[in-house]
């Protein structure tokens, strides 16, 4: 049996992260902003008249500290963090497939919350985003240092859906299925973590054919040491089926581009650019089909 609270509070100790406790202790001593105002869109923009120049250049300072940011974007004051995803492309796509007013909400890998502050204008009962990265999590206390929205950040993992105090009637799990080493009992995980005619949007690798099978990776995809199983559809509809969910909907297949995904000065890396063969982008450098994901919708 997992202790949710006992792993809740090994993850607390950020001050024992030598990368993260100045990080820390610059945001507990940034100042509060009086009259910030917050615009949830494509770009998470804040301002507010009365802010000093001073103040501005601390949280520009912090913000730069804490690269790489993966997803994004957002203009903190005078500060744009250009992030590595254009994340409101993704979110734009899957808008229109959602309803979360009065309802709980989960976030499975959820990163600096980008999508949870989006997820703010459709009036949840409940927010609560899940991803084990005291870095991200760092993130998202910067932004909510401003933003104070009652989002609720959990440093915990897909595998503790089934033991976490409360069900969802939503969750949301974007590009986590496939650093999962066995998918079908991460699908359980999350159908476990539903209410009744609870739904789940996934987002995962996906590999074109009509059989049921998935490519597994030798050593890396994209450069991408965990990435474990890339499906077709209908082995991804055959690893659903086994979790018992129904009402298998697939809403998009997109492939990855260059417009979504990019090196900017606000990441410290390589970027899809690099992970693809420089003679032939429908390939990876490891020689394996490009960055192909599918967006699906499924219920329990």
């Amino acid at each position: 049996m997992i202790d949710i609270d006992k792993i809740r509070l090994e993850r607390l100790k950020w001050h024992e992260w030598k990368n993260i406790k100045s990080l820390r202790s610059a945001l507990d001593k940034l100042a509060l902003i009086d009259d910030v105002k917050v615009e949830l869109e494509d770009i998470i923009q804040l301002s507010s008249k009365n802010i000093t120049t001073k103040e501005k250049e601390e949280i520009e300072k912090l913000a730069w500290d804490l690269r790489p940011w993966r997803k994004g974007p957002f203009k903190l004051f005078d500060t744009f963090i250009d992030s590595e995803w254009k994340s409101y492309i993704k979110y734009n796509l899957l808008e229109p497939h959602f309803n979360l007013k009065d309802k709980c909400v989960a976030d499975i890998g959820c990163n600096n919350g980008y999508y949870l502050f989006r997820m703010l204008k459709h009036e949840p009962k409940k927010l609560v985003g899940f991803d084990p990265s005291i870095h991200y999590k760092t993130q998202f206390d910067f932004i909510n240092h401003f933003i104070n929205s009652p989002i609720k950040f959990e440093l915990l993992g897909i595998e503790h859906l089934p033991y976490f105090e409360n069900k969802f009637d939503f969750i949301f799990c974007l590009g986590v299925l496939y650093h999962r080493s066995d998918p079908v009992n991460s699908l359980k995980a999350l159908y476990s973590g539903l209410n009744n005619n609870g739904e789940l949007i996934l987002d995962t690798f996906m590999i074109d054919g009509d059989g049921e099978f998935a490519l597994t990776p030798h050593d890396r995809y994209s450069k991408i040491p965990n990435i474990y199983f890339i499906p077709t559809i209908n082995a991804l509809k055959n690893w659903c089926q086994r979790a018992k969910f129904k009402d298998f909907e697939v809403l998009e297949i997109k492939k990855t581009d260059i417009k979504e995904q990019r090196k900017t000065q606000w990441i410290q890396g390589e970027s899809l650019e690099n992970f693809l063969d420089p003679n032939d982008n429908t390939l990876t450098i490891e020689g394996y089909p490009a960055p192909k994901r599918v967006y699906i919708k499924l219920s329990k």
